[in-house]
């Protein structure tokens, strides 16, 4: 039988795409839906749809993910995008990766393959290249800041994340490579978003403000 999974999903006003992201989550891996002060409905949603539901009043990326990975009980757990621009299908096969039961990876993360029109704009594709790349001085060796991760839940723990913002990924993998985690990253593909516009690539806006957190992680 598959080792249960449990499946992180950060949401601020995702009721349209929440239902096909659940719907195609495989066999054996749970969503845990942690909302962050959303206003459409998502969290009645999720739990009319089996999802365990959690609320994280803080704003932020960082905050609903921490509370999302608290609130877990799987010794696996993955990330996961509510927006429907990742195919949760990509899920079973990083696992698959991990250090289980064997030699493996640390930590398995994405490397966004963009399928469609406008799917990923370019300011936000910049940013990532440009994050990317300093990160790769660091010996951290990725080509993208994907919000798609999976990892053992407990040495998630253990890294001591502490942003709690859009700086939280990057922290991730600072501190898993300052640890001597192996990372493997994958290809996945990278959609547009079923509803609504994203709270980072959808602006520039957004952009700049995940990049300045970002920044202040680096410093």
């Amino acid at each position: 039988m598959p080792r249960p999974v449990d499946v992180i999903l950060p949401c601020l006003d995702e009721a349209q795409a929440l239902p096909g992201v659940l719907a195609a989550l495989p066999e054996g891996f749970h969503p845990i839906v942690v909302d962050n002060g959303s206003t459409d409905g998502t969290p009645q949603v999720a739990a009319a749809l089996g999802a365990t539901v959690l609320h994280e009043p803080r704003r932020g990326y960082g905050a609903a993910v921490h509370t999302g990975l608290v609130g877990a009980t799987a010794d696996v757990v993955a990330f996961l995008d509510a927006d429907g621009s990742l195919d949760p299908g990509a899920l079973p096969a990083m696992v698959a990766l991990l250090d289980v039961d064997g030699p493996g990876a640390d930590l398995v993360v994405g490397r966004r393959v963009p399928v469609g029109r406008g799917a990923w704009p370019w300011h936000a594709r910049a940013g990532n290249v440009v994050i990317a790349a300093l990160l790769r001085r660091r010996g951290v060796p990725v080509h993208d800041i994907a919000p798609i991760r999976v990892a053992r839940r407990t040495a998630l723990l253990d890294l001591g994340i502490a942003d709690r913002a859009f700086g939280y990924p990057l922290e991730l993998l600072l501190r898993a490579g300052a640890a001597g985690w192996r990372l493997t990253e994958v290809d996945v593909g990278y959609r547009p978003r079923t509803g609504g516009r994203s709270k980072v690539s959808g602006s520039v806006r957004g952009t700049l403000r995940a990049a300045r957190d970002m920044a202040s992680v680096l410093r």
